[in-house]
C-alpha cells in the first residue's frame, strides 16, 4: 500500500484562492484531499504539465481549490490561480458549451432530440445527411466521420463552415458509435440558426453572465494574456487548428475558462439547475442530458467507466468529459461531488518539452480517487477506501 497512515492524517490543504464565498468542509476527520497536492506536485516536478488549477466541490462546500506551478514555462509567468487563470478548455467546449446550449434549447421547447438536424438546419439536407437527428449528434451516432483538416481546406471562416456541412458521411445514422468533432461543430450550428445569434453570444448571455462565470468565454482578450495558460498556440488562440479556422468560435473546442468557473457551473448542475437562486434550466433536463444512454455516452456527456480521469469509485451515474489539451470535468450526483481538473499538457517546446500523457493521466485518476474516497457515504465505507487505495502516480508508470 502506497499511501501511508501518517500522510492520511495530513491537515486540508486549503488554498488563499478557494472559491470565494463557498464555506468550508465541515468534516473534521483525516481528510484524503489533502494527499491531492503530494499527487499533483509529483506529476509537476516529473515534467507532465507547467501548471494546473484543481478544485473539488461538493453543492455547497470546497473541499479543494489550489492552483500549482505557472501558466507556461517561464518560470517568471503567473502563477497558476484556480479562481482566474484561464484555460484552453479543448473539448470541454463539447459539454460546458454547445451541450449546455442545447440543453437551454429543449428546455426552452426550441428543440426536439429526435428531429432531423435539417428542420432547423436546412443548408445541411443534403444526401443521408438530412436524416441526422439531434440525439445522434449529441451521441457520436450521426454517422459523420471524426474530423476533417478545415485547417488545409478553408482560409475563412465561412470557407471552414462550408466544409464542415459538405462532410459525407461515413456510415448509415445510428449505426455505430464514431466520436466525431465535426458533429459538435454541426450542433453549434444549429444553436446559432434557432437562437439567431452566434454561439458565443447566446452562450455569454444566457449562462455565463448570468452565473457569474467571468473568466469564460471564447477568443480571449489581450487582457486576458497574462493569465491564460499557454499552449503550443500563440497565447489567446485555441490550440485546436480546426476551431481556429472556424474562427476560435465552434462547437467542438474554442472555448476558455477557469477551473473556479467550471465550479460554478458544477454546483449548478448538481443544484437541479440553479444556482444563487438563478435558474438556468429544470432539474428534469438535467437528469435526461447526464443519464447514459447507449454505450457509455449520455447526451452530449460521457459518463464514468470505472478508471481513466474519473478513477475507479465513481459509477456510472457520474457524467464528465476531457479535452486534449490536458483539460478534464466530472460531476458525481450520487455522492454530491465535482471534481475539475485544468492543465496544459499540450504546451511543451523545444526547450520544455512536456512529459508523457501517462503523467496527468495518472494524477487526473489520483484525484477522483482520492475526492471521492473523502466524501464516501459512511465513515466505515470511506474508512475502507483510504485503506484500499494505490496511487497510479506512486507507480509513475511510463514517467
Amino acid at each position: 500500500m502506497h499511501v501511508v497512515f501518517a500522510l492520511l492524517c495530513a491537515a486540508l490543504v486549503q488554498a488563499a484562492d478557494s472559491v470565494v464565498g463557498a464555506r468550508p468542509a465541515l468534516d473534521t476527520a483525516p481528510n484524503p484531499v489533502a494527499i491531492v497536492d503530494r499527487v499533483v506536485t509529483h506529476g509537476l516536478a516529473a515534467g507532465g504539465y507547467p501548471g494546473i488549477a484543481v478544485v473539488i466541490g461538493r453543492r455547497d462546500t470546497t473541499l479543494l481549490a489550489r492552483g500549482y506551478g505557472h501558466v507556461d514555462w517561464t518560470p517568471t509567468s503567473a502563477p497558476v490561480d484556480a479562481a482566474r487563470t484561464m484555460y484552453d478548455l479543448a473539448s470541454l467546449t463539447k459539454v460546458i458549451a454547445t451541450t449546455t446550449a442545447v440543453m437551454l434549447l429543449y428546455d426552452r421547447h426550441r428543440i426536439e432530440l429526435d428531429a432531423p438536424a435539417s428542420r432547423y438546419l436546412p443548408r445541411w439536407r443534403v444526401g443521408a445527411a438530412s436524416g441526422v437527428t439531434i440525439r445522434q449528434l449529441l451521441t457520436h451516432r450521426s454517422g459523420l466521420p471524426p474530423g476533417r483538416e478545415l485547417w488545409r481546406l478553408a482560409r475563412t471562416p465561412a470557407a471552414a463552415r462550408r466544409a464542415v456541412l459538405a462532410t459525407p458521411l461515413e456510415c448509415p445514422p445510428g449505426e455505430r458509435y464514431v466520436y466525431s468533432d465535426l458533429g459538435a461543430d454541426i450542433l453549434g450550428f444549429v444553436v446559432e440558426a434557432i437562437a439567431q445569434e452566434p454561439l458565443d453570444e447566446y452562450l455569454a448571455r444566457h449562462v455565463y453572465r448570468r452565473l457569474g462565470m467571468h473568466n469564460t468565454r471564447f477568443r480571449p482578450t489581450r487582457a486576458d494574456d497574462r493569465r491564460v495558460a499557454r499552449t503550443e498556440a500563440p497565447l489567446g488562440r485555441v490550440h485546436d487548428r480546426n476551431a481556429a479556422t472556424l474562427g476560435g468560435v465552434s462547437g467542438h473546442a474554442g472555448l476558455f475558462s477557469s477551473a473556479g468557473d467550471l465550479a460554478i457551473l458544477s454546483r449548478m448542475m448538481l443544484q437541479g439547475g440553479v444556482y444563487r437562486g438563478v435558474r438556468i434550466v429544470s432539474d428534469t433536463t438535467i437528469a435526461r442530458f447526464t443519464t447514459r444512454t447507449r454505450g457509455t455516452r449520455a447526451l452530449g456527456w460521457d459518463t464514468c467507466a470505472g478508471g481513466a480521469s474519473c478513477g475507479q469509485y465513481m459509477d456510472t451515474a457520474a457524467y464528465g468529459h476531457t479535452g486534449y489539451t490536458g483539460t478534464s470535468i466530472w460531476i458525481d450526483p450520487d455522492h454530491d461531488l465535482f471534481v475539475i481538473v485544468l492543465a496544459n499538457w499540450a504546451s511543451g517546446t523545444f526547450e520544455h518539452p512536456t512529459g508523457p500523457g501517462a503523467i496527468l493521466a495518472d494524477v487526473r485518476a489520483d484525484i477522483a480517487d482520492l475526492a471521492e474516497a473523502t466524501v464516501a457515504a459512511s465513515h466505515a465505507d470511506s474508512v475502507a477506501r483510504r485503506a484500499a487505495l494505490t496511487l497510479r502516480s506512486d507507480g509513475a508508470r511510463g514517467w
